[in-house]
């Protein structure tokens, strides 16, 4: 038996060459470090469970590492894993189950980003960066913590650039969208507008930015648009998740999700808040109701019925409605 099992946790899409993506991702990672043992399981909308993994990875090893593959912590990461985690622990006493953090805002990943940002100008002929508007375009989630880390991304990017705006937006469930923030930068001069997905892999969300930037070229003739990829297999997600597994095996103070048993989730369940996990895997929500955004009545209904890909705490700023403020 060996002495650690990895386990691989990526959010699932129904678009299955986004989990075909994160299969590969897995099969790199391998390469990356032979002498792992490391396993991939789904939160949902895929064939291999949080239950399944969890349960494959127990049977291998005497400690299991769950590594969440997402980039920023909402209700799937501080609810859905850990009450998984948990799950497991009753079924598998003997085996130790340590969780890690998830990717979020740091050094590594910056990297990234500004490497797509200078890909976005090329394809502009490298055009004045004070004239060039940027939009760190990210899931968007009714967790300020989740949207607040893309906020300090974007922070980060004007800071080691020369744009003067550099603006986040969301796809849904928060505010502001894409369309909002290249309307604000037209008016604010910029001639060209550089589109980052904050994503990791492919998913009809991303299908749904190439059309959602295609409209803005038609509404605005005048402005040049440049969209970059999501992350995908870049080496700086390898090296993060890497010291993620460096930290746990080290015990080090940082290297543990802090939510693995916290007050966030005693809190979320008490109110009734948030979706649980049954040892078969299956997602179970709680219903509310509540009416949703102005611009779309049942948005979380379809984000969840297309993608899924929005997190399920159902937090919902205290259920006040419609959402007016602050992303597997």
């Amino acid at each position: 038996m060996n002495s650690d099992t990895i386990l691989l946790v990526g959010h699932g899409s129904r678009e299955s060459s986004g989990n075909d993506e994160i299969l590969a991702f897995a099969e790199l990672w391998r390469k990356r470090q032979p002498s792992w043992l490391i396993e991939v399981c789904f939160i949902e909308l895929a064939d291999i469970t949080l239950a399944q993994g969890l349960s494959c990875a127990a049977s291998k090893s005497g400690r299991v590492i769950v590594v969440p593959l997402i980039l920023n912590a909402a209700g799937h990461v501080k609810m859905d894993i850990p009450q998984a985690i948990d799950a497991a622990r009753v079924r598998f006493p003997r085996v130790q189950f340590l969780y890690t953090p998830e990717l979020t805002a740091c050094d590594l990943l910056l990297k990234v980003v500004l490497r797509r940002l200078k890909i976005a100008m090329q394809s502009l002929d490298m055009p004045d960066p004070t004239t060039t508007g940027v939009v760190l375009l990210g899931r968007g989630s009714s967790d300020r913590h989740a949207n607040g880390e893309m906020a300090k991304m974007a922070r980060w990017v004007m800071e080691e650039s020369d744009h003067p705006l550099v603006d986040v937006a969301f796809t849904g469930i928060t505010y502001p969208r894409l369309e909002k923030v290249v309307q604000r930068q037209h008016l604010l001069g910029m001639t060209q507008v550089a589109v980052l997905p904050y994503y990791l892999f492919n998913g009809t969300l991303m299908a749904r930015i190439v059309r959602q930037v295609d409209n803005l070229k038609t509404q605005y003739p005048t402005i040049r648009f440049a969209l970059t990829d999501y992350f995908g297999f870049e080496s700086e997600v390898f090296e993060v998740l890497e010291q993620r597994v460096a930290d746990a095996r080290l015990g080090r103070p940082a290297a543990l999700m802090a939510c693995d048993g916290c007050k966030f989730r005693e809190f979320a369940v008490e109110h009734g808040q948030g979706g649980h996990l049954h040892d078969d895997g299956t997602h179970h929500g709680h219903d509310h109701a509540h009416p949703h955004e102005d611009d779309h009545p049942h948005e979380h209904e379809h984000e969840h019925e297309h993608e899924h890909e929005h997190e399920h705490e159902h937090e919902h700023r205290h259920h006040q409605h419609p959402h007016v403020g602050a992303t597997a």
